[in-house]
Parts: C-alpha cells; structure tokens; sequence
C-alpha cells in the first residue's frame, strides 16, 4: 500500500511538474511580458553603498554627525563617459524634534541605512528596461540631512548637535565623483524623487557650472514640484512648514540670490513654482497632477478633515465622492497653473498624468514596462529620452482623472502629516502586479492537469 501511495504521489508531483512548465510556456508565448518580467526579477541589480571618508573634515556630515555616501554602479560601452546622478528622497523635518527623531533613522544616519540599494527603472543597467541610460555611470546620492540637500547649519541639542549640512554634503559628493570620472563627462542627468526631486531645483545650475560648457547637463524632478498651496479648510500649513524649515536649517543663505530679491518672502523660494524663471540649465518636470503626497498631506492633510470624510478616498480614487472628486480637480488645476509660466520654453520638458502616483522614475512598472503608465501612447521614459536627446516633442499633459485608464495608482500605506515624511513613504497599488497575475494563471492551468 505505501509503494501504491508513494507511486501516485509521485506522479501527481511529476504532473505538476510538467503542468506548471507547459503553462509557463504557453504564458510566454500568449504574454510575452511574463518572460520579461522573469527576467527582471532574476536580474536585480544591487549596488553597494561609498562612504565619502573625509567629508567630516569639511563638515558635510549626516543629522547625526555620520558621513555621507552614495551608491555608483559604472557605465560601459557608449556611455561610459556619461553620468546619471538620482537624490534620493524621503521628505524633511523642520523643528528640532522632528530633526532629531530624524537623526536615529536611517534618514538621518548612513550607520543606520541599507548598506546595498537596488537599482531599478531609470537606473537600471538592462536596455530592455531603461533605453537610454543603461549603460551610463548611474549614481544614488542618499539622504541624510532632512533639507533636500540644501541646508548649512548646526544646532546644540543638549548634549548632542544636529547638523543641517545638505549643501556641504552635495559638494563633497560631487568632488568625490569628479575624481571618479564626472570631471571628463560628455552628458550628464541629474535627477531626484520627492524631497530629492526638489533637490534637482537647487542644484541644476551649480552642477553645470562645475563641469563646464563641454559638458552637457540637463536635470530631472519627478515628484519635486511642491505647489505653495491652501488646504481645503483654507490654511497653508506647507508655507509654515517650510518657512521653518528654511530658518532652522539655514538654508536662505544657499537659495537663488534673483528669486529673493523678486519677493518680501524669501522662503517661497523653496517652492518650485517661483524658483523656476531663475533656473538656466534645461530642466525636466515629472508629475501627477494628481500627486499623492501633495493630496494627502498639503492639499487634503489630516488637520483640514478632522471627521475622516476623505479616509476612503485617500485609500481608493474609486471611492472618492463626485464633489471630492470636483475637489480634486483643484489641486490639478493650480498645478497646470504653476507650469505655464514654462509652456513656451523649448528648453524644458514635462509628462504630468493623471495617476494617483508619487515617484515614478525609479519603479520600474512606471518608467519601462509592458504596462507603464503612457500620455499619447508614449511612457516616462520615452519622453524623457526624446527630451534629453532632442528626438521630438517634450512636453505632454494627461486629461483630467479618471480618463487615464493606463494609470498606476499608487497609494500611501501611512496617514501621518507632512513632518511624517521623516521616515519616506511606503506605497501599495490597488491593482494587482502583472507578475502575480502571471503566477495565478500558471497555478490555475497547471491544477487543471492533475
């Protein structure tokens, strides 16, 4: 009896098996993105992290005091001499406390980061992936500072000092890189996510000047474009916030000289939108227009909607009302509002959809895949090649939600407030991986089999 049931199991094994093979098969055949995305999935590229050793000596320190570091995977081939430099993001703090719980965290201390980064959508090293920046020398600078790289100054925290070193940390970085091969690069990206994405602003320029008019230098912020926006109670908490920001982490001192003298206020030249006439070197803007992070804790924050009535529809875009749906729109609106003072500008580029997204470079089913979000039957990537390459058209506009049906919406797990953002965000779709769709077909056909 125990050889009987030994023999049927095997078989049943062995029919698995072949059952799970032939599905595989036939999914490769009938959706090629399957095999694709196999593939990537088998060749995940990971990158080790590069202390910057003596950046103390010049201050350009960590919150905490530890020294900064990035991560370099080199280029090969055609773009061995090009570079792609991405800050990485993860919100800021604004008072001492927040800074200071900032500081424990891996996004105030390089002890305490992931000492390996994967390397993903615009920085990915597979054509098939990332078209045009494969091959270049592709550069994750980490964030450690809270003030989008940006600040210069140090408070005493009791016994302890907060260091607000961003712009230090920039420079050292940046000499360390030019040592490594940035000095002789032929073409240059420099790009950022979120606080990152605004860091790109602020530096766009200053890198340009380092490297010289033999170099081409061109910058990218995808979900850098922070409106100086009311809330729907009408109160401008992120006016506040930074305005703090800007005066605890000395950061005026580093901000555009024009753009201040332009104002009464001269922290306002942290938002994007009145930094950019200042801004010389070809920039390129990716957005949703319908960004999350700026809906949740800017436009729509906890404060303004003390009953919860937006709970569902942060969660789901399809559980929003009709009129916050209506709302929504605003939010949209003063973003296009913002961006036309650079409509007829040649020199800079733009995809913002309509996707309830943040970030959406460095995730590789948003920058290149099978399935990524497309304006006019283009993806991210295709338009900011087409941008940086001059190959055609720059500049695409989505129509208002919900007509996009190509979308990602990526969603927040987290509902704290702007200060939150200390510790990055974490975000979930409300649609299923294509993987696992891939996955359930194989199981489904292979227990047919048996």
């Amino acid at each position: 009896m125990a050889a009987r049931g030994c023999g049927k199991t095997t078989w049943h094994a062995a029919a698995v098996v072949s059952a799970v093979v032939t599905a595989a098969a036939i999914l490769a055949a009938v959706f090629p993105a399957a095999e694709a995305a196999a593939d990537v999935f088998q060749e995940r590229l990971t990158v080790p992290m590069t202390i910057v050793a003596d950046a103390a000596l010049t201050g350009a320190v960590c919150l905490d005091g530890s020294s900064p570091a990035y991560h370099l995977h080199r280029g090969s081939g055609a773009g061995a001499r090009n570079w792609l430099l991405q800050f990485e993001g993860g919100g800021w703090c604004n008072d001492v406390r927040s800074c200071a719980e900032r500081a424990v965290t891996r996004r105030g201390s390089t002890r305490l980061m992931t000492k390996v980064e994967v390397f993903s959508g615009i920085l990915s090293n597979l054509q098939a992936m990332n078209p045009d920046f494969y091959n270049w020398n592709r550069v994750k600078l980490r964030y450690c500072d809270g003030g989008s790289f940006y600040g210069d100054s140090a408070y005493r925290n009791g016994s302890s000092v907060l260091y607000f070193r961003g712009h230090r940390i920039w420079d050292v970085i940046i000499t360390d890189l030019l040592q490594k091969g940035l000095a002789k690069a032929e073409q240059v990206l420099l790009s950022g996510c979120s606080a990152g994405g605004l860091a790109t602003f602020f530096h766009c320029d200053n890198l340009k000047e380092r490297l010289g008019s033999a170099t081409t230098v061109k910058c990218l912020s995808d979900a850098g474009f922070f409106l100086d926006l009311s809330d729907i109670s009408g109160n401008s908490n992120i006016r506040q916030f930074f305005s703090s920001l800007v005066s605890l982490q000395g950061v005026q001192k580093n901000l555009n000289k024009d753009c201040q003298n332009s104002t009464d206020y001269p922290y306002l030249c942290f938002f994007p939108q009145y930094a950019l006439p200042y801004i010389r070197t070809p920039y390129f803007i990716l957005n949703s227009a319908y960004d999350v992070y700026q809906f949740h804790h800017i436009f729509v924050p906890p404060s303004s909607d003390p009953r919860g009535q937006w709970s569902h529809c942060k969660m789901d875009p399809g559980a929003c009302s009709t009129s916050q749906i209506a709302t929504l729109q605003g939010l949209r609106t003063a973003m296009l509002t913002s961006l036309k003072q650079i409509e007829d500008e040649t020199e800079i580029g733009m995809f913002i959809n309509s996707c309830f997204a943040h970030c959406q470079s460095e995730l590789q089913d948003t920058w290149f895949a099978p399935n990524s979000p497309m304006i006019h039957d283009k993806k991210i990537a295709e338009v900011i090649g087409d941008w940086y390459f001059e190959r055609g058209a720059s500049k695409e506009i989505d129509c208002a939600y919900p007509c996009d049906s190509t979308c990602h919406n990526l969603i927040p797990s987290d509902q704290n407030g702007i200060s939150s953002a200390q510790s990055g965000h974490r975000f979930s779709s409300i649609s299923i991986p294509r993987q696992m769709i891939i996955y359930m077909y194989i199981l489904i056909i292979a227990l047919k089999f048996i």
